[in-house]
């Protein structure tokens, strides 16, 4: 079974930052070390949207126009943990965030490709 756990998420102030992770085992393992993964979140009535995208090494990363400057996405291999750093937190960063691995090694905002998906964490930023 893949398997895909994101932490991290809570209730924060406008302003504030929050670490998320995503951690995974069991076959998500093997599916996912050598595979671009990425963030993605979902507003409450609003469609899911991509945050941010990693490739397999790390090497390339990109991000949607809202959070690039306040958002840094990485990964540990070694630990098998895909992160998200959150910076500036604005209330509109309220959603749902989801970690997803990719078939491929690229970095992509696209949800076409990502086939293996989290359970998500809630984020919320009062302002």
């Amino acid at each position: 079974q893949v398997q895909l756990v994101e932490s991290g998420g809570g209730s924060v102030q406008a302003g504030d930052s929050l670490r998320l992770s995503c951690a995974a085992s069991g076959r998500a393992v093997r599916a996912t070390s050598n595979n671009g993964m990425g963030w993605f979140r979902q507003a409450p009535g609003k469609e899911r949207e991509a945050v941010a995208g990693i490739s397999w090494n790390g090497g390339q990363k990109v991000y949607v126009d809202s959070v690039r400057g306040r958002f840094t996405i990485s990964r540990d291999r070694s630990k098998n943990t895909l992160y998200l750093e959150m910076n500036d937190l604005k209330s509109e960063d309220t959603a749902v965030y989801y970690c997803a691995a990719r078939r491929d090694a690229f970095a992509a905002l696209s949800a076409e490709g990502y086939n293996y998906w989290g359970q998500g964490t809630q984020v919320t930023v009062s302002s």
